[in-house]
């Protein structure tokens, strides 16, 4: 097997959800350029529509959008219907959707808390869960199908911000990985988690130069994410290379949990 074959994912169908914006569309937009058949969803029709076709033009692959509020589980039900109405199996899936509450530890409410842990863990998993017929279907010993949770720096690294429902969900996306991998490792099903640093999106904006110095000051690559940081990484653990990992958590943060 040469080496663009071992890291191949053309033709695998690859589902990406909170595909429309920031590490979401980095990770869609890096499929659609390697030849998989992606799907992106997002709340808002309008947005994840202008997505697609944006990717599916920038990159002259083959990207659909589908509407899915994934807070909800008859979202996430809508999502695998849309889905198996397509597709009679799926090799990847991102679970990338998810926000983020800062408030001060007293003041820090329900209303910070529950959306969070909704969005960033229980859709998660419950997503993984409906999507597993699927993702059956389109694992083999060789190549298995493979899930690939987006946890985060600030579940390696405690950061500025009081985002503690944050940082909790994040932190269980990682330890999540480890339960999935052991259970569906004989499904042929690999479970791995990407934990981000910081890169530009609607999230985490660099609202200044100032600000930017001091970002990239705790960098110890010297730099912030680019689009292609977080793509290839995606596409390793979704190709034949990334085959036999499974269970474990790939920092790509530039060193900045150091």
């Amino acid at each position: 097997m040469n080496a663009a074959e071992l890291f191949s994912v053309k033709d695998r169908v690859a589902i990406i959800t909170g595909g429309s914006t920031g590490i979401g569309r980095h990770i869609a937009t890096g499929f659609a350029a390697a030849g998989a058949k992606v799907y992106i969803c997002a709340r808002t029709e309008a947005k994840v529509m202008s997505a697609a076709a944006e990717i599916s033009a920038t990159t002259g692959g083959n990207c659909t959008g589908l509407v899915a509020d994934l807070s909800t589980l008859a979202g996430i039900d809508a999502l695998v219907t849309a889905v198996s109405a397509r597709e009679s199996a799926v090799h990847v899936l991102v679970n990338n959707a998810g926000t983020m509450a800062d408030a001060s530890i007293d003041e820090y409410g329900e209303s910070e808390w529950d959306p969070v842990i909704d969005l960033n863990l229980k859709a998660p998993f419950f997503t993984l869960q409906k999507f597993l017929p699927l993702l059956r279907a389109g694992g083999t010993a060789e190549r298995p199908a493979s899930i690939i949770n987006i946890g985060s720096v600030g579940a390696l690294k405690v950061g500025p911000k009081e985002n503690y429902a944050y940082q909790a969900s994040k932190s269980a996306i990682h330890w999540m990985a480890k339960s999935l991998a052991k259970r569906l490792g004989r499904d042929n099903i690999t479970a791995n988690v990407i934990a981000p640093g910081f890169f530009e999106s609607e999230m985490t904006v660099i609202s200044s130069d100032e600000m930017r110095k001091m970002v990239v000051s705790m960098v110890p690559r010297g730099r912030v994410g680019t689009p292609e940081d977080l793509a290839g990484t995606a596409i390793y653990l979704a190709s034949r290379a990334g085959a036999y990992v499974t269970g474990s958590v790939i920092p790509v943060e530039g060193g900045l949990s150091i």
